[in-house]
């Protein structure tokens, strides 16, 4: 089959993320499996000619610098992974360059930490320099900047962050390609599992790790990946990036592997920020009035419902909201810092006024600001 023939029918997104990883581009540690590439090139290439617009979420830096520097296990500490991301990130991108020339595609590198997607100006950076580099017809190669990551800005994996992705550039689907043809039930019928309408402890146990030296994560970080990227509106297929014209049968309406169903709507841009870029400074508690106001009335968070708070935060944080059973239900912006919430905690606005009379609202957090999980 011609991967040029095959885009015309059911599915014809306008804009996609492919997530690789290490085990599809790599035939062993630091070795390129080069037909491999040129085929993938081959579908994403006649995606784009059909109109799609392409980000691909690439793995292999840290495995390619692995063969380079002749290391068989993936380094335990962090300065030595680091290095060898360094030394493979611009083999992988001479490696995505030279598979893509034969299309005359340009390929643009952008590299990511949580960071600069958490961050607000930042995130809004981001995502206007995607818009501009698929606006030229170039194809965005992102990886986590693992050079310079370290725990407290590391997104952690590439199906985490080929997530986030999608979600920030309004992606229809995310296709992540691996080593495994789709989520199989190990514990049932051993097949592949060709649709998923919703995620729940059953799916999420079908999930396993990973065994590659060169690999992070496996199906758990591909459900936990999935599972992100549905909420967020966007469709997700995991199929093997072995398959033969994989791309063409996910778009042609033949998917070979598992396709998990979007959830509602999409969010907005900044609840979609809200809910999925953060790494929330604390926790906001609530009454058991508050949460239906806050869950079907869309109403603001106001201190009368407000009971407590955990953690350090300032205002203009972001925060998570936990219900009456500690859990969480909402994120948003608070507008008090942590120190402050006792002593508006319950209270109600009219008695909150002469304490505050500079501001002209008193929500803890504001409805705009605010997003249901």
């Amino acid at each position: 089959m011609n991967p040029r023939d095959t885009f015309s029918a059911p599915l014809a997104p306008k804009r996609v993320v492919v997530k690789l990883g290490t085990g599809v581009l790599t035939s062993g540690v630091g070795q390129l499996d080069h037909a491999r590439i040129a085929a993938v090139c081959a579908g994403l290439a006649a995606l784009r000619r059909a109109g799609t617009e392409v980000i691909v979420v690439s793995s292999g830096a840290v495995g390619l610098g692995m063969g380079r520097l002749g290391l068989k296990k993936r380094p335990a500490e962090l300065a030595k992974k680091q290095a060898c991301a360094a030394i493979g990130q611009s083999l992988l991108m001479q490696t995505w360059q030279r598979g893509f020339e034969p299309h005359s595609l340009t390929v643009a590198q952008v590299l990511l930490t949580h960071e600069d997607l958490r961050e607000r100006a930042r995130h809004l950076g981001v995502k206007a320099a995607l818009a501009e580099i698929l606006g030229y017809g170039a194809i965005p190669v992102i990886n986590e900047n693992d050079t310079v990551s370290a725990a407290e800005i590391k997104v952690g994996d590439n199906d985490t962050l080929s997530a986030l992705v999608a979600s920030l550039a309004a992606a229809q689907h995310l296709v992540i390609l691996s080593t495994a043809p789709g989520l199989i039930d190990m514990k049932g019928t051993g097949g592949i599992v060709p649709v998923v309408e919703k995620i729940t402890p059953a799916i999420e146990a079908m999930a396993g790790g990973t065994t590659s030296e060169t690999a992070v994560g496996g199906m758990a970080t591909k459900i936990a990946a999935a599972r992100l990227a549905t909420r967020a509106g966007c469709g997700v297929f995991i199929a093997s990036g072995a398959e033969p014209d994989v791309l063409a049968k996910i778009f042609g309406g033949r998917n070979p592997g598992t396709f998990f169903v979007p959830s509602g709507l999409p969010l907005e841009s900044k609840k979609r920020w809200l809910a999925y870029f953060q790494r929330p400074a604390g926790t906001i508690l609530v009454n058991a009035n508050a949460v239906p106001a806050l869950r079907a009335q869309g109403r603001s968070l106001l201190p009368v419902g407000v009971t407590g708070a955990r953690g350090a935060f300032a205002a203009g944080d972001v925060v998570d909201i936990a219900g009456p059973d500690g859990k969480v239900f909402a994120r948003g912006e608070t507008a008090f810092a942590d120190m402050e919430i006792a002593a508006i905690a319950g209270r109600s606005t009219d008695r909150l006024k002469p304490l505050y009379p500079g501001r002209k609202r008193l929500e803890v957090i504001h409805r705009n600001d605010l997003v249901l999980l």
